[in-house]
């Protein structure tokens, strides 16, 4: 078995930066990306804030070499996937096994979308059924690796907001187990009328940019994006033309099963995913010097993961924030997402602030990062990615 995951390259899209240089610029900025719809169709725009990337879907497929009338989920996937995997600089995968493992919970349903509304308009007439051909979220990943040339183990991974988590602490251990050297692992998902309305029924949805973590929060701000990390093996990095960025030295999944779209109110789930991500690691919860919260910004989640934190942690807290406060809730893209945020806090010793936050929690000892930090000792970033139904999961990124 391989005793150690590295972290050889990061690729990102999202409301605040069109890859990662941009990204890191929005951060230091404290530009967040949050605000009015302008690109979805919807009765909710001017009500309800998103963090839509600023990209048409013409404007991705230029840039990535696919056809724009496949769906923005897979454009999506593709801009973050392939700067992932130019800046690993793993310049020909002959002799590698590479497996791509991606995420999603919404698939190709902007386009199926599209061909609804078309085919109600016109009697059942109309509407262009190739629109619907990549409906379902395994089609999307399909669609990236073939673009990419992977062949050797290509497959989707869907657990709601935990999805882009699990398939890189997956493309881990097939990493570890000798099954792979080269994985490329995270997840994508963009703004569809179905997530905005579906989320907006469970009165969730903040009507304003979003306040993690805050004792006045209201809810979350839905966003789209991607997020994936190239990683390989000892064998392959020894081999790259730069250096990785970090390890991934601990990954964990739980699940306490409490209810179908809450938290446990005691943060059971996030608790053991937190616990045992500590475990496989080797490290104590002293040794955590940066936690990326989940931090949707609902009541629900926020006291959950706090407590959780709080029954680790106590009385020593690392610092902490979340990114969501940017970069909207961008579902089974955020872990992924977060992966990239935790291998720039390690690669440039950053911590990322917890924005518009005023109020501290009541019930909480501990107060989120209000702002840009440069210049960190960062060592090890333990990020929380947990989902509907109590599918919690936790990775753990450590320096070389």
């Amino acid at each position: 078995m391989n005793d150690r995951v590295y972290i050889a390259g990061v690729g990102i899209i999202s409301a605040i930066g069109n890859n990662t240089a941009e990204t890191l610029r929005a951060f230091e900025n404290e530009t967040p990306g949050i605000g009015p719809i302008t690109t979805l169709n919807t009765i909710h725009a001017g009500i309800l804030p998103v963090a839509e990337v600023k990209r048409s879907n013409d404007e991705l497929a230029t840039l990535t070499g696919l056809p724009a009338n496949i769906s923005r989920t897979a454009l999506l996937s593709m801009m973050a996937a392939k700067e992932a995997w130019q800046d690993a600089g793993v310049n020909n995968i002959k002799g590698f096994r590479t497996g791509f493992v991606s995420a999603n919970t919404v698939g190709g349903m902007d386009k199926t979308e599209e061909f609804f509304a078309e085919f109600l308009r016109t009697s059942k007439k109309g509407g262009r059924l190739a629109n619907v051909v990549h409906h379902e979220c395994g089609s999307v990943t399909e669609l990236v690796a073939d673009q990419l040339g992977i062949k050797n183990l290509v497959t989707t991974i869907s657990t709601a907001c935990s999805s882009s988590a699990n398939s890189i602490f997956f493309g881990a251990r097939l990493i570890k187990h000798g099954k792979l050297d080269i994985v490329i692992a995270g997840g994508t998902d963009a703004l569809t009328k179905f997530t905005l309305n579906g989320f907006n029924t469970l009165q969730i949805l903040d009507n304003k940019p979003c306040t993690p973590f805050d004792e006045n929060r209201n809810g979350l701000n839905l966003g789209e994006g991607a997020g994936y990390v190239v990683l390989v093996s000892e064998k392959v990095a020894n081999v790259l033309p730069k250096d990785c960025y970090c390890t991934l030295s601990g990954y964990s999944n739980a699940n306490d099963a409490h209810h179908q779209t809450a938290s446990s109110p005691d943060g059971n789930g996030s608790f053991l995913a937190m616990k045992n991500a500590l475990y496989q690691s080797g490290l104590q919860p002293a040794d955590i010097d940066y936690i990326n919260l989940h931090g949707t910004g609902t009541a629900n989640n926020d006291i959950s993961e706090g407590t959780a934190i709080q029954r680790l942690f106590d009385p020593n807290y690392p610092k902490m924030s979340s990114t969501k406060s940017f970069t909207g809730h961008t579902l089974g893209a955020s872990g992924g997402m977060e992966a990239v945020f935790a291998a720039l806090s390690i690669r440039h010793g950053l911590i990322f602030p917890n924005l518009r936050l005023t109020t501290k929690m009541k019930a909480l000892p501990f107060t989120p990062e209000k702002n840009f930090l440069k210049e960190q000792q960062v060592r090890h970033v333990l990020s929380n990615s947990f989902g509907f139904g109590g599918n919690c999961s936790s990775l753990i990124f450590s320096t070389l």
